[in-house]
């Protein structure tokens, strides 16, 4: 490929990655203008933040095994036109189900541009230009990440909330005819079929849980509809467990979850990301109904600790190297939970200078929580450390559904009791909110214990010595050994086949 084109496909990849990052945060502080106009209840507001995370998540895995079986330029394209055709579906929206629907179909075609994106600046390429393409790739991303709530916040309140969706349809249809002519075309002509009932089983308990926790607060705990969903959640469940331990290419492989660093590393990259989004969708509503902040000042408000999480991630690591992984990843998520317990205590009145502490506190930690996946992936065999990125990946994103769900639920019950009691809507409203920050805080220390409990002291050297040959061979079996010492009954490493002929274990692993 000739520098110019590389560089042209760089800028198709870039502007796509933006386009699907940012429609995951721009939405949330335009989210009570849209709940003016459409007059909906806040049941629905939920899903309609959610809808697109859950899709998004649930599809992931998938996209990027049809990406490689069925063309990785192919499946880019194709997940850009889907999400292109959705947003404006979204911004001509008159009705929460038809916001909602086109949220899903948004979900559903980022998800097939995101690992394939990836893919196509990563796989084939030289190392120079792998190194420009991740970091176009984790720029646009970042700068999405700034930029989404202020973007949302003057559009709110200078236009209109339809044209958070609309804007995409000039660039996403630009770079799909542009990347139909300057992307190549690249699969992987080894790689076998898509784990379809993976794919369903998982799907189905994502949103069966998600519906359920959703639905809780219009229904309670006890109807048929919520123990329904959760029923089917328990089904799914068992089904997926069935499903991925005897697939010959299964989507989530099983072994990874009997290294305690890795399933460690997912449980505290979700409670990570349930208070995060948590805060970034209830936070929105709070401070425009109690502090009576307008959308662009609420905007403005989620830009510094977007700053400093670009800033500060290259520090993380180097701290991570200083004092350790587990530590680095535990103390940053104290120190989110301290943030986010200042946001809660903020009362009418209070102004951009009182929410600076904790919204610093929330950067600081989660800047402190970035290097993450790298520190758990040391506990994985090299050869199948894809996979386990996507699977932490998706954990990140299931987080933001559950977030705002589970805080949800917590608000809606608080409220209700309020309101009993005789308080006012606007103060029953802040008191909740502010309750449901607290146990968001309270969950994100339970991310804090578990980082202790599970993580390692400090990345194992061997995954970074990469020696060839037989060397080579020989360390990653010592790894892989050594993450499975810490499961009752495993007296050694199982045999790892090549990548492509994936099986289960011997029962003696079992």
């Amino acid at each position: 490929m000739t520098r110019t084109r590389h560089g042209w496909t760089l800028t198709v990849i870039a502007v796509a990655g933006f386009m699907t990052t940012l429609d995951n945060t721009v939405v949330n502080v335009a989210l009570p203008s849209i709940q003016r106009d459409l007059h909906i209840s806040l049941s629905a507001l939920e899903w309609v933040a959610t809808s697109y995370i859950l899709i998004f998540a649930s599809v992931m895995l998938a996209g990027g095994r049809m990406a490689d079986v069925y063309g990785r330029k192919r499946i880019f394209l194709i997940g850009l036109a889907v999400f292109t055709a959705a947003s404006g579906l979204a911004g001509l929206a008159g009705s929460a189900e038809t916001l909602i629907a086109a949220r899903v179909v948004q979900g559903a075609g980022g998800a097939l541009v995101i690992p394939a994106g990836l893919a196509l600046v990563t796989v084939g390429r030289t190392e120079r230009e792998q190194a420009r393409g991740t970091v176009v790739w984790v720029g646009s991303a970042a700068l999405a990440l700034a930029l989404g709530p202020v973007a949302g916040g003057y559009i709110a309140q200078h236009w209109a909330w339809n044209w958070i969706f609309l804007i995409n349809l000039a660039p996403g249809l630009a770079v799909v005819l542009l990347g139909v002519f300057v992307i190549p075309e690249s699969r992987d002509t080894t790689a076998d079929g898509v784990d379809l009932p993976g794919m369903l089983a998982s799907g189905t308990l994502l949103f069966a849980v998600t519906y359920a926790l959703n639905e809780v607060a219009s229904h309670g705990w006890g109807s048929g509809v919520v123990l329904g969903a959760f029923a089917l959640a328990a089904v799914a469940i068992v089904a997926l467990v069935a499903v991925e331990r005897w697939a010959p290419t299964p989507m989530i492989d099983l072994v990874f979850f009997r290294s305690r660093a890795f399933t460690g590393g997912v449980a505290v990259q979700i409670l990570w990301g349930v208070g995060f989004n948590g805060v970034l969708f209830y936070a929105s509503l709070f401070l425009q109904q109690v502090l009576r902040f307008s959308p662009t000042k609420t905007g403005s408000v989620f830009l510094p600790p977007a700053v400093v999480i670009a800033a500060l991630t290259p520090v993380s690591f180097w701290v991570g190297r200083r004092i350790g992984a587990r530590s680095t990843i535990a103390w940053g998520l104290f120190l989110m939970a301290a943030g986010m317990a200042a946001f809660a205590l903020l009362r009418p009145g209070d102004g951009y200078a009182d929410l600076l502490p904790g919204v610093a506190l929330i950067g600081v930690g989660s800047a402190l929580n970035m290097p993450l996946t790298g520190y758990v992936l040391t506990s994985i065999p090299e050869q199948r450390s894809g996979v386990a990125g996507g699977i932490l990946s998706v954990g990140r994103e299931v987080s933001g559904a559950f977030g705002i769900a589970i805080i949800g639920v917590i608000i809606s019950a608080r409220q209700r009791s309020e309101l009993a009691s005789g308080k006012g809507h606007a103060a029953a409203f802040q008191h909740a909110t502010s309750v449901g920050l607290l146990c968001g805080a309270g969950l994100v220390c339970l991310g804090a214990l578990i980082a202790f409990a599970t993580l390692p002291a400090r990345p194992r050297r061997a995954r970074h010595a990469r020696p060839y040959g037989p060397a080579r061979d020989e360390i990653r079996r010592e790894t892989w050994s050594e993450t499975l010492d810490d499961v009752p009954g495993v007296a050694e490493a199982p045999e790892r086949p090549p990548l492509r002929a994936w099986s289960p274990p011997a029962e003696s692993v079992r």
